[in-house]
């Protein structure tokens, strides 16, 4: 029987262990995932493409409320439906789908700290693990219906199979196979770009693969993998060949049709600075000190997948945030190197950073709540009202208390976390499934009232069968409007083409940002919706014919 003496030590152990690691990671993805509707934007538009799916409307090419979509591949969709089919009759089936979103997440970040230790060693581990989870750009997209997480689960993939291939060859190379197959699924033209040229890298460029063995093995996987990425492309064309030449044009030539010119280059260094924080000071660190050994495969592979990361970005030439999240697998496997060698001066400062900031942003969402609730501080309250004029908070007490346990039990894990090198990653970790926990339970029912279109559009169906309309056109809905739409009511409005259209009702969209058209005199106003307020305020304008 164990000594009173020797439980606490244990419990630590277990605590600050892999065990409250894996405890620590799933608190952080699954909050925040299911209670709460679509959101406007990636969200509602993946989930309408799985709802078309479930549906029966397609299997191999996606579509949205009809209309075909080719961002992405199918893969991402299939596993969500699995995740809608497997647990639809006990979640909302939006909920369920999305699902799929941190179950990649999380084998992201098992293969990213596999990898790791591949290349690193057994110490980087977990450091690689905490600093995913910390990184600042993931918390949103990591908890809605995002394809770009599973398209960064195929890279960990692939990165995991390579680091192993100079201990286990052909087992290594068919795990990468297996990544770039999947990634080709999940992405097309972009999931190619980001993995394929791995395998060709660590075959040619990399002193612990060349010999004959290694060699082997990489060209036989490349052989499958690139077998197996023509499966699809081969089965769109035997069934849908319309829609294969339809994918070609957009997975391919699209690509780099409208890439990332210099006046643009300010904005995306911006971005990349916070979605990326707090890898890339560490991650500059780390190379700089390795710069004599960038030959070895350890480094050549994430430098080479950020560099092709970075390239994809360019060539997209978008700024959307969820795009930059291939940045992060190769950014973390080079953090979690420098991690261990970090100076104590800078790991303090890393590790105070990290308290420090997170405190700051727990304290500004608490004023967020007070201001909702007590109307404190006036100034906030105001600009809340007017973004959202309509939004009443309820359940304001249970709110607190689950709040202040999640920050009670924040600053007991901080105070009692034990000294090494992972204490920096840790608190970054730590601090940021405290910040998610803490928006979800005090904010979440303000982002459902201000991020999802359902209102909206049982508004519009109710306006609409009053007037028994059997044709609808739309001028200016966004996909996220259009998702929405479909998804609750039904409704696919057709869109006008050369400022014509044969239907009898028109559904009008403008903003601050896009202000609408002003259809003609023959056009008259009978339903009008607004959404949110302030800067952000949305008109909906439905318009008959007579």
């Amino acid at each position: 029987m164990p000594s009173a003496s020797t439980t606490p030590i244990r419990f630590g152990q277990r605590l600050y262990g892999p065990t409250g690691f894996t405890l620590l990671i799933l608190l952080y993805l699954v909050p925040g995932v299911i209670g709460h509707g679509p959101w406007r934007g990636d969200d509602v538009e993946h989930f309408a493409i799985v709802h078309s799916l479930l549906a029966g409307e397609w299997l191999l090419y996606p579509t949205l409320a009809g209309q075909p979509e080719g961002a992405f591949g199918p893969l991402h969709y299939w596993i969500s439906a699995l995740f809608a089919l497997a647990l639809g009759w006990l979640l909302p089936v939006h909920d369920a789908a999305r699902l799929a979103t941190p179950a990649m997440a999380v084998l992201a970040t098992f293969w990213i700290a596999r990898t790791s230790a591949r290349l690193h060693g057994r110490q980087t581990r977990a450091v690689a693990a905490l600093l995913i989870i910390g990184t600042l750009g993931l918390a949103v997209h990591v908890h809605e219906n995002q394809p770009m997480v599973t398209l960064m689960m195929t890279q960990a993939l692939t990165l995991a199979g390579l680091a192993l291939t100079p201990e286990r060859p052909l087992r290594g190379s068919l795990q990468a196979a297996a990544g770039i197959l999947l990634a080709f699924l999940a992405a097309g033209a972009a999931g190619m770009l980001l993995t394929l040229p791995l395998m060709l890298v660590a075959a040619t460029c990399a002193a612990e693969t060349r010999n004959p063995r290694t060699s082997g093995a990489l060209i036989l996987s490349l052989s499958l993998a690139l077998g197996g990425c023509a499966l699809w492309p081969l089965a769109l064309g035997s069934l849908e060949p319309a829609m294969l030449d339809l994918w070609w044009e957009q997975a391919w030539l699209d690509l780099a049709r409208d890439p990332l010119h210099g006046a643009g280059v300010p904005r995306l260094l911006e971005l990349l600075a916070w979605f990326t924080w707090p890898l890339w000071p560490i991650a500059m660190w780390s190379v700089w000190r390795a710069r004599r050994q960038l030959a070895r495969l350890s480094w050549l592979l994430p430098l080479c997948a950020l560099t092709l990361a970075l390239l994809w970005v360019f060539l997209q030439g978008s700024f959307n945030a969820a795009a930059m999240l291939p940045l992060a697998p190769p950014l973390a496997l080079l953090a979690a190197a420098g991690v261990p060698t970090l100076r104590r001066g800078a790991a303090n400062a890393f590790d105070w950073f990290a308290v420090m900031t997170f405190a700051v942003f727990a304290v500004l969402i608490w004023l967020a709540w007070s201001a909702q609730v007590f109307a404190w501080p006036p100034g906030l309250t105001r600009s809340l009202a007017r973004m959202a004029p309509e939004f009443v908070l309820t359940g304001t007490a249970l709110q607190a208390a689950v709040g202040s346990v999640i920050v009670l039990v924040w600053v007991a894990l901080v105070r009692g976390l034990p000294r090494s090198f992972q204490r920096g990653p840790t608190n970054w970790a730590l601090g940021m499934t405290m910040l998610w926990c803490l928006t979800v339970t005090l904010l979440l029912p303000w982002f459902d009232h201000t991020r999802n279109y359902r209102p909206m559009a049982e508004s519009l169906a109710q306006a609409l069968a009053d007037e028994r309309a059997l044709c609808v056109a739309t001028l200016g809905l966004t996909n996220s409007h259009r998702a929405t739409l479909d998804y609750y009511t039904g409704l696919r409005p057709q869109r006008v083409r050369e400022n014509e259209t044969t239907c009898r009702y028109l559904v009008t969209y403008d903003d601050e940002l896009n202000p609408g058209q002003t259809p003609s005199w023959q056009w008259r106003e009978i339903w009008e919706y607004r959404h949110a307020g302030g800067k952000r305020l949305e008109v909906f304008r439905l318009y008959r014919r007579d």
